[in-house]
């Protein structure tokens, strides 16, 4: 049927056209929907409660706690370990630590460090395009072969391990350290020579985190900002020291905060918001001995350098609008082992070709609450020592040599209090689920469980080994070595 009216012509004519170029932006769109930027923070020794969303006092955290009302707060997050090395091992390999031979926290000059055999989330992204920078606190070997460069990252600005590894630290016999020096590349920077010159380091870094979003707005890039703080010695800017009612912990924190926020407007000005998966999360709990330069378990057992809950129970936080339900609070078993293969498949990456300890948390991560992608977790501490395994709610603490700060007074001013490496842990059978703050032995009332979870730990003294027992296992794989040897 001919249409002779003009208007109706012209109608239909702009009708198809629209139709047309909205089909032609869907496809534009589709791929960029695939492969989002991913701009990752992992914070130092931040505990569970230091954020206002988890209920810290004396400071407000409002950009983090935007990110939690704007994505999805996982509220059974585990780190990896409760130390530096480790857990940053973990996280950019999906790996436990000691799978790849990496325990602790590396010092200055370390022979050992990351394998080159082992990829890394950044080697993984950067085959498939992404741009990959790193600004903050490497640790996981300072010589050349073991820095961000040589194991995926196109840029790096940042510390290569812990500052408090410092000729200078005000309450460490630390004299034998060399001199800390900010790393740009492969080449010492600046050296940190006062706490003052420590306390620029956060805008620093933030600088150098917006002017990497700024410079590859148009490629897909995956940013990673792992803060050296609060790890102690603390130090905050001008801009925020004595702001808070916290002491000089909560002027750390809200100026990490401020960070946060100064990542999160300019990846909304360069129009990326909504194509950008943001994870905040930390190494592991706090470093409690440290009194009120400490951070806050947020009522867990323990903390830093402990197998109990609030060493290794950290924040998460994830947000990517459109895609990871808004205001939603996650109570799934997860771990900063699963960051890896999750991102891998949402960029459309590979998986690694060695074997993998995380698990793909995709299906969960985008709102289906029925999913439970992880079961079953180990807690490794120490060079290789099992200290418990847990499946679902039920935690089983074997006896072994560790640290407590329980019974002991903390210091104050950035003096620690005294601690012990050696307490005899009994050991026990918890229900995370009624007593996560694991003070309650239920052994002898579920033995069933104590047989589950046991067979679980032999299967893994198999697998990893266990220094408690003499164990060396069958699938553990060597640590890079200074010059490949």
């Amino acid at each position: 049927m001919m249409i002779r009216n003009p208007f109706f012509r012209l109608a239909i004519g702009l009708t198809l056209s629209l139709s047309i170029t909205l089909l032609i932006g869907a496809w534009v769109e589709r791929p960029k929907a695939q492969t989002p930027n991913v701009v990752l923070f992992f914070m130092d020794d931040m505990g569970y409660g230091d954020l206002g969303v988890t209920g810290a006092l004396g400071y407000s955290t409002p950009n983090l706690d935007r990110l939690a009302s704007e994505g999805t707060r996982f509220t059974n997050f585990l780190a990896a370990q409760a130390v530096c090395t480790a857990s940053r091992a973990a996280l950019l390999t999906g790996c436990y630590p000691n799978r790849l031979g990496l325990y602790g926290a590396l010092g200055p000059g370390s022979p050992i460090g990351i394998n080159p055999n082992e990829e890394t989330l950044a080697e993984l992204l950067k085959e498939k395009g992404y741009r990959t920078g790193i600004f903050g606190k490497w640790h996981l070997g300072d010589r050349h072969q073991f820095l961000p460069l040589q194991n995926g990252f196109d840029e790096y600005f940042g510390v290569p391990y812990s500052h408090d590894m410092w000729p200078l630290h005000p309450n460490q016999a630390n004299a034998h350290y060399p001199i800390l020096n900010l790393i740009e590349g492969n080449t010492p920077f600046k050296a940190v020579n006062t706490l003052e010159d420590a306390s620029a380091i956060t805008s620093a870094l933030t600088e150098r985190a917006v002017g990497f979003i700024r410079n590859h707005r148009k490629e897909p890039f995956f940013l990673y900002v792992p803060h050296p703080l609060p790890h102690v010695p603390l130090a905050a800017s001008a801009r925020f020291a004595g702001k808070s009612r916290r002491g000089l912990y909560g002027d750390v924190m809200m100026e990490i905060d401020w960070s946060v926020g100064e990542i999160l407007a300019e990846l909304k000005k360069q129009g990326l918001d909504k194509n950008t998966l943001v994870i905040f999360t930390s190494d592991n709990g706090p470093w409690l001995n440290y009194g009120d330069h400490a951070g806050s378990s947020g009522g867990f057992r323990e903390g830093k350098g402990t197998s109990f809950e609030g060493g290794q129970r950290v924040p998460c936080l994830m947000r990517w609008p459109g895609v990871v339900p808004a205001g939603r609070v996650s109570n799934k078993l997860l771990s900063t082992l699963d960051i890896l293969p999750t991102v891998a498949k949402l960029c459309g990456a590979r998986q690694p070709k060695n074997r993998i300890d995380g698990v793909d948390i995709v299906t969960l991560l985008k709102g289906d609450d029925s999913a439970t992608p992880r079961e079953q977790f180990l807690y490794y501490y120490r060079k290789n020592s099992l200290e418990a395994v847990r499946k679902g709610d039920w935690k089983l603490v074997f006896p072994h040599p560790g640290r407590t700060y329980e019974g002991y007074l903390p210091g104050q001013g950035g003096k620690p209090g005294p601690s012990t490496e050696t307490h005899a842990i009994q050991g026990g059978l918890y229900d995370l689920q009624r007593d996560p703050g694991e003070r309650y032995d239920v052994r002898g009332q579920h033995p069933e469980i104590v047989a589950e979870l046991e067979k679980l730990a032999e299967a893994a003294r198999e697998d990893l080994g266990d220094e408690l027992q003499n164990r060396i296992g069958k699938n553990a794989r060597p640590v890079g070595r200074e010059g490949g040897q």
